[in-house]
């Protein structure tokens, strides 16, 4: 069992609600109760009660009147904010990032692990997804060439990075010349479960309502076969996609755990057409036997076997287009009756949160106590340091 540093900063970049970000630095918080943690904003109450007993210190964007309502469009000013008070007693930090908590600059000879999620993706993979109005495409570039020189920059300040898939170990790469381990995200396995209950005619969108998950897809292709569709979430993408959704189409708004669990046992099938970094949507789907058509490319490729392997759990399609969901939905009308429940949740098992705790913390013990076969860091690309690998890691083989 790991023992803990005795002084440990957290970092996270914001904390408006339990997603699946905040599960991953939720089990920190478990692990070590006595850290500091660090956010550039904080709500109040959105979070688990093992964050919120870390009573997170967030940045002076915090005192922003109304914050909440606008926070995404205050980008620009988050790299001037994420300037925490690290004290120079903190013997490790952890930073889990996919904006700006990778730049926390740890006190000297201080490693600094980075769970990364992604690059900044507003700057670096989807920027057209994010920015599709609003300033001039000129302002727009000139304040993304900053952001991007701002995050490359800040790479330095990290010692270790970890991945959260081999998409983003790739991104990691790409973006920061810097090497990375995967340590996939905690899937709660042991809540999202079969039930002894008949698949009904729906297709199901699990999400929270953002640009870049394309979720219009889903509703226009489902719209076109008057297919009948369930969409559980919220986000800025709501009211478009409730104006543009045929007359079959529910939309449920936000829903507890064991409604969304309920769901999952319950669908034909849950359309997934976003790259994403990794997507835990798609596993608590196949852990409740769902079968899942997603788009073929980021995350959802490394957690679904497809057609062309053994036992299938989901259907890809490769373009994110209308016309490649429709086509999607067909096929797998003919092909339903093929999917095997119980391979679904085989395939999702090895993803649960024991596993992803113990990846962790072992990684984090190999850097406290560097392991005498480690690798000493590697500079890529002149930007720095290479990662320890303690264990074999899940990600050589997330199929099972």
């Amino acid at each position: 069992m790991l023992t803990p540093p005795l002084r440990v900063a957290l970092i996270h970049d914001w904390l408006t609600g339990m997603r699946g970000g905040e599960k991953c630095l939720e089990a920190a918080c478990e692990q070590w109760p006595d850290a500091k943690l660090y956010t550039l904003l904080h709500k109040r109450g959105s979070v688990s009660e093992a964050i919120e007993r870390l009573h997170p210190q967030a940045s002076i964007l915090n005192a922003l009147p109304g914050w909440p309502r606008y926070y995404r469009y205050l980008l620009p000013l988050m790299p001037l904010a994420a300037r925490w008070p690290i004290p120079a007693s903190t013997e490790l930090v952890l930073s889990f990032s996919h904006c700006v908590a990778k730049a926390a600059r740890p006190p000297r000879g201080v490693p600094h692990i980075c769970y990364c999620f992604s690059p900044m993706r507003y700057a670096w993979h989807m920027r057209e997804s994010y920015f599709r109005g609003g300033l001039k495409a000129k302002a727009i570039g000139v304040i993304l060439k900053r952001l991007r020189d701002w995050d490359r920059r800040t790479a330095d300040r990290v010692t270790h990075f970890v991945a959260i898939s081999k998409t983003i170990q790739k991104r990691i790469l790409e973006c920061y010349g810097r090497e990375s381990t995967v340590i996939y995200p905690p899937v709660d396995t042991d809540f999202y479960t079969p039930a002894d209950v008949p698949r009904e005619d729906f297709c199901l969108v699990v999400s929270a309502l953002a640009p870049y998950k394309r979720f219009d897809l889903a509703v226009e292709a489902c719209r076109k076969l008057g297919k009948r569709l369930v969409v559980i979430g919220s986000g800025q993408e709501s009211a478009n996609l409730q104006a543009s959704a045929g007359p079959n189409t529910t939309f449920l708004g936000w829903q507890s755990d064991d409604v969304i669990r309920d769901h999952f046992r319950r669908c034909a099938a849950v359309l997934f057409p976003a790259e994403e970094d990794f997507g835990i949507v798609p596993v608590e789907a196949q852990a409740c036997g769902a079968p899942v058509i997603a788009f073929g490319k980021g995350g959802a490729t490394e957690t679904i076997r497809g057609f062309d392997e053994p036992k299938p759990t989901g259907l890809f399609f490769m373009e994110q287009t209308v016309d490649a969901v429709v086509d999607a939905l067909e096929q797998f009308e003919k092909v339903r009756g093929l999917f095997d429940p119980a391979a679904a949740r085989k395939n999702a098992e090895p993803f649960n949160k024991s596993r992803y705790e113990r990846e962790l913390f072992d990684f984090v013990n190999g850097v406290r106590r560097p392991h005498p076969l480690a690798p000493s860091p590697k500079r890529r690309g002149g930007t720095g340091t290479g990662s320890f690998s303690p264990t074999l890691r899940f990600g050589e083989g997330a199929g099972g």
